[in-house]
Protein backbone atom coordinates (compact mmCIF):
# COMPACT_ATOMS: atom_id res chain seq x y z
CA UNK A 1 0.00 0.00 0.00
CA UNK A 2 1.49 3.33 -1.01
CA UNK A 3 0.58 6.21 1.22
CA UNK A 4 2.05 9.13 -0.67
CA UNK A 5 3.59 9.65 -4.08
CA UNK A 6 6.15 12.09 -2.73
CA UNK A 7 7.43 13.37 0.56
CA UNK A 8 10.50 15.26 1.64
CA UNK A 9 12.78 14.20 4.42
CA UNK A 10 13.93 16.91 6.78
CA UNK A 11 17.37 15.26 6.75
CA UNK A 12 19.63 17.51 4.72
CA UNK A 13 21.27 16.03 1.66
CA UNK A 14 25.06 16.03 1.57
CA UNK A 15 25.17 15.59 -2.21
CA UNK A 16 23.48 17.99 -4.60
CA UNK A 17 22.33 17.15 -8.11
CA UNK A 18 25.13 19.37 -9.42
CA UNK A 19 27.73 17.26 -7.60
CA UNK A 20 28.97 13.89 -8.76
CA UNK A 21 26.75 10.85 -8.36
CA UNK A 22 26.21 9.78 -4.75
CA UNK A 23 28.37 6.89 -3.57
CA UNK A 24 27.32 3.98 -1.40
CA UNK A 25 28.77 5.91 1.55
CA UNK A 26 26.67 8.99 0.65
CA UNK A 27 23.54 6.85 0.44
CA UNK A 28 24.31 5.17 3.75
CA UNK A 29 24.87 8.55 5.41
CA UNK A 30 21.52 9.73 4.02
CA UNK A 31 19.58 6.69 5.30
CA UNK A 32 21.29 6.93 8.70
CA UNK A 33 20.42 10.62 9.11
CA UNK A 34 16.90 10.15 7.77
CA UNK A 35 16.23 7.22 10.12
CA UNK A 36 17.20 9.48 13.02
CA UNK A 37 14.40 11.92 12.06
CA UNK A 38 11.84 10.67 14.59
CA UNK A 39 9.14 13.05 13.35
CA UNK A 40 9.41 11.60 9.83
CA UNK A 41 9.56 7.99 11.08
CA UNK A 42 6.52 8.52 13.32
CA UNK A 43 4.56 10.09 10.42
CA UNK A 44 4.49 6.86 8.37
CA UNK A 45 1.03 5.28 8.55
CA UNK A 46 1.36 1.58 9.38
CA UNK A 47 -1.00 -1.02 7.94
CA UNK A 48 -1.40 -4.34 9.80
CA UNK A 49 -1.85 -6.22 6.51
CA UNK A 50 0.75 -4.90 4.07
CA UNK A 51 3.84 -2.79 3.66
CA UNK A 52 3.44 0.98 3.42
CA UNK A 53 5.87 3.38 1.79
CA UNK A 54 6.56 7.02 1.14
CA UNK A 55 8.96 8.29 -1.50
CA UNK A 56 11.62 10.66 -0.19
CA UNK A 57 13.97 13.15 -1.82
CA UNK A 58 17.30 11.33 -1.87
CA UNK A 59 20.75 12.87 -2.30
CA UNK A 60 22.11 13.71 -5.74
CA UNK A 61 19.07 12.53 -7.70
CA UNK A 62 18.87 9.18 -5.93
CA UNK A 63 15.61 7.34 -5.29
CA UNK A 64 14.72 6.98 -1.61
CA UNK A 65 11.90 5.35 0.34
CA UNK A 66 10.58 5.14 3.87
CA UNK A 67 9.02 1.67 4.27
CA UNK A 68 6.79 0.19 6.99
CA UNK A 69 6.89 -3.58 7.49
CA UNK A 70 4.03 -5.34 9.30
CA UNK A 71 4.92 -8.42 11.32
CA UNK A 72 5.72 -11.41 9.12
CA UNK A 73 6.24 -9.53 5.83
CA UNK A 74 9.13 -9.53 3.40
CA UNK A 75 10.26 -8.62 -0.08
CA UNK A 76 11.10 -12.00 -1.55
CA UNK A 77 14.41 -12.47 -3.37
CA UNK A 78 15.26 -9.57 -5.70
CA UNK A 79 18.02 -7.29 -6.95
CA UNK A 80 18.22 -3.62 -7.90
CA UNK A 81 19.84 -4.07 -11.33
CA UNK A 82 22.59 -1.50 -11.95
CA UNK A 83 21.86 0.63 -8.88
CA UNK A 84 23.96 0.83 -5.74
CA UNK A 85 22.08 1.32 -2.52
CA UNK A 86 21.82 1.47 1.23
CA UNK A 87 19.15 0.77 3.80
CA UNK A 88 18.85 1.14 7.55
CA UNK A 89 16.32 -0.04 10.10
CA UNK A 90 14.76 2.97 11.85
CA UNK A 91 12.61 0.94 14.26
CA UNK A 92 12.04 -2.73 14.96
CA UNK A 93 14.33 -5.34 13.46
CA UNK A 94 14.79 -6.62 9.92
CA UNK A 95 16.58 -9.70 8.66
CA UNK A 96 18.47 -9.63 5.38
CA UNK A 97 19.34 -12.83 3.54
CA UNK A 98 21.76 -12.17 0.69
CA UNK A 99 23.98 -13.94 -1.79
CA UNK A 100 27.73 -13.37 -1.66
CA UNK A 101 28.11 -14.07 -5.35
CA UNK A 102 28.06 -12.02 -8.53
CA UNK A 103 25.30 -13.36 -10.77
CA UNK A 104 25.19 -12.94 -14.52
CA UNK A 105 22.93 -9.99 -15.33
CA UNK A 106 21.21 -11.34 -18.44
CA UNK A 107 20.60 -14.49 -20.43
CA UNK A 108 19.60 -16.90 -17.69
CA UNK A 109 16.42 -18.14 -16.03
CA UNK A 110 17.75 -20.69 -13.51
CA UNK A 111 21.02 -20.94 -11.57
CA UNK A 112 22.27 -23.51 -9.10
CA UNK A 113 24.06 -21.76 -6.25
CA UNK A 114 27.06 -23.16 -4.41
CA UNK A 115 26.86 -23.94 -0.69
CA UNK A 116 28.93 -21.01 0.54
CA UNK A 117 27.05 -18.02 -0.94
CA UNK A 118 24.34 -17.45 1.67
CA UNK A 119 24.70 -14.58 4.15
CA UNK A 120 22.34 -13.50 6.94
CA UNK A 121 22.24 -10.20 8.81
CA UNK A 122 19.96 -9.06 11.61
CA UNK A 123 19.55 -5.30 11.49
CA UNK A 124 18.13 -3.74 14.65
CA UNK A 125 17.10 -0.08 14.89
CA UNK A 126 20.06 2.08 13.89
CA UNK A 127 21.76 -0.70 11.90
CA UNK A 128 21.95 -0.94 8.14
CA UNK A 129 24.21 -1.55 5.20
CA UNK A 130 25.26 -0.31 1.81
CA UNK A 131 25.52 -2.58 -1.22
CA UNK A 132 26.83 -2.59 -4.76
CA UNK A 133 25.29 -3.21 -8.14
CA UNK A 134 23.43 -6.49 -8.73
CA UNK A 135 23.14 -7.26 -4.99
CA UNK A 136 20.62 -10.12 -4.60
CA UNK A 137 18.76 -10.28 -1.29
CA UNK A 138 15.49 -10.55 0.56
CA UNK A 139 14.46 -8.42 3.52
CA UNK A 140 12.10 -9.76 6.20
CA UNK A 141 10.34 -8.60 9.34
CA UNK A 142 10.20 -11.86 11.27
CA UNK A 143 8.62 -10.33 14.37
CA UNK A 144 5.29 -11.95 15.22
CA UNK A 145 3.87 -8.75 16.69
CA UNK A 146 5.93 -5.63 15.91
CA UNK A 147 6.19 -3.39 12.87
CA UNK A 148 9.60 -2.38 11.54
CA UNK A 149 10.39 0.81 9.63
CA UNK A 150 13.37 1.30 7.34
CA UNK A 151 14.87 3.91 5.02
CA UNK A 152 16.25 2.92 1.58
CA UNK A 153 18.18 4.86 -1.09
CA UNK A 154 19.34 3.81 -4.59
CA UNK A 155 21.43 5.43 -7.30
CA UNK A 156 20.81 5.64 -10.11
CA UNK A 157 17.05 5.58 -9.52
CA UNK A 158 15.90 1.99 -9.96
CA UNK A 159 15.68 1.13 -13.67
CA UNK A 160 14.19 -2.25 -12.79
CA UNK A 161 13.91 -4.87 -10.08
CA UNK A 162 14.43 -8.51 -10.93
CA UNK A 163 12.40 -10.87 -8.71
CA UNK A 164 13.52 -14.43 -8.03
CA UNK A 165 12.15 -17.58 -6.44
CA UNK A 166 14.43 -19.79 -4.42
CA UNK A 167 14.16 -23.50 -3.73
CA UNK A 168 17.23 -24.80 -1.90
CA UNK A 169 20.24 -24.02 -4.08
CA UNK A 170 18.13 -23.18 -7.15
CA UNK A 171 17.51 -19.50 -7.92
CA UNK A 172 14.99 -18.81 -10.68
CA UNK A 173 14.28 -15.48 -12.36
CA UNK A 174 10.51 -14.99 -12.16
CA UNK A 175 9.74 -11.41 -13.11
CA UNK A 176 11.27 -8.08 -14.11
CA UNK A 177 9.49 -5.00 -12.74
CA UNK A 178 9.90 -1.47 -14.06
CA UNK A 179 9.37 1.79 -12.13
CA UNK A 180 5.78 2.14 -13.32
CA UNK A 181 5.02 -1.14 -11.50
CA UNK A 182 5.80 0.27 -8.03
CA UNK A 183 5.42 4.06 -8.26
Amino acid sequence: MSVSPSASSSAASSVSAADSAPTQADLYDFVRRTAADTELIDSLPLDPEGRTWVRLDGPGGSEAWLIGWPPGTGTGWHDHADSVGAFLTASGELKENSLAARLPTDGWKTLELTEDVDRERRLRAGQGRAFGRHHVHEVLNESPDRHAISVHAYYPPLPQIRRYSRSGPVLRLEQVERPEDWQ
